[in-house]
């Protein structure tokens, strides 16, 4: 891909978007008011704004490998904090998708470098719930199944972080969904999870708020 071609399909884009609004840089440098944080996948296949049908400055987007939530990532963080405490998001979606190389990778053991420690992440979500995948003979079945398990784990993981909990506790919000992106038919697959719920099987261990106090 020669880099010229991007830049005069940018110049071309902003001829578009000129013609049909003629202060439509000026209105979108005013600021943005997202009330979605979406932490998704960084598959260049999977794009936030399309998939959900959004325009530019309607969804905050935090993405890498598998769609992670790792407590110590910094990065993902500092994500979280500027999109509860100055953004004000009401919804958080962890959106993962059938196809993840990710995913892929995690349930085949082999030295990747840099990425083993990435995904160790993945085949810890794989250790968790190995009775289950391992049940599944169809292998194209159990990557699906674990696409959708590591979507159920990062959803827990991200009601840990202590930014989402203060939230929670402060306002109410954000919600938490899971989401699987089908990338073979386009569709978003709502696994209708209730966070609430899900945290209070685990709230002994991990809230930072102790019971009975408010």
């Amino acid at each position: 891909m020669e880099i010229e071609k991007l830049l005069e399909n940018n110049r071309n884009w902003m001829s578009e978007k000129l013609a049909l609004d003629p202060d439509y840089f000026k209105k979108l440098s005013e600021g943005q008011h997202p009330e979605l944080l979406y932490i998704g996948c960084s598959d260049s296949r999977v794009n936030a704004e399309e998939l959900m049908g959004l325009n530019p400055g309607d969804v905050f987007v935090h993405r890498n490998v598998a769609n992670l939530v790792i407590c110590t990532d910094n990065n993902l963080n500092a994500v979280v904090q500027y999109a509860l405490e100055v953004l004000k998001v009401k919804h958080i979606i962890i959106c993962g998708h059938y196809e993840c190389g990710g995913i892929k990778a995690a349930m085949k053991p082999s030295d990747m470098g840099q990425l083993n420690s990435w995904l160790q992440t993945l085949r810890d979500v794989y250790r968790l719930h190995r009775r289950e995948l391992n049940s599944i003979k169809d292998l194209s079945l159990r990557f699906d199944r674990l696409v959708e398990l590591n979507v159920i784990e990062q959803c827990i993981n991200i009601v840990k972080i202590d930014h989402v909990q203060r939230s929670w506790y402060r306002t109410g919000y954000p919600k938490i969904h899971g989401w699987v992106f089908d990338i073979r038919t386009g569709k978003i697959v709502d696994l209708n999870l209730d966070m609430h719920e899900e945290f209070r099987g685990i709230r002994k261990i991990y809230d930072l708020k102790p019971l009975g106090h408010e």
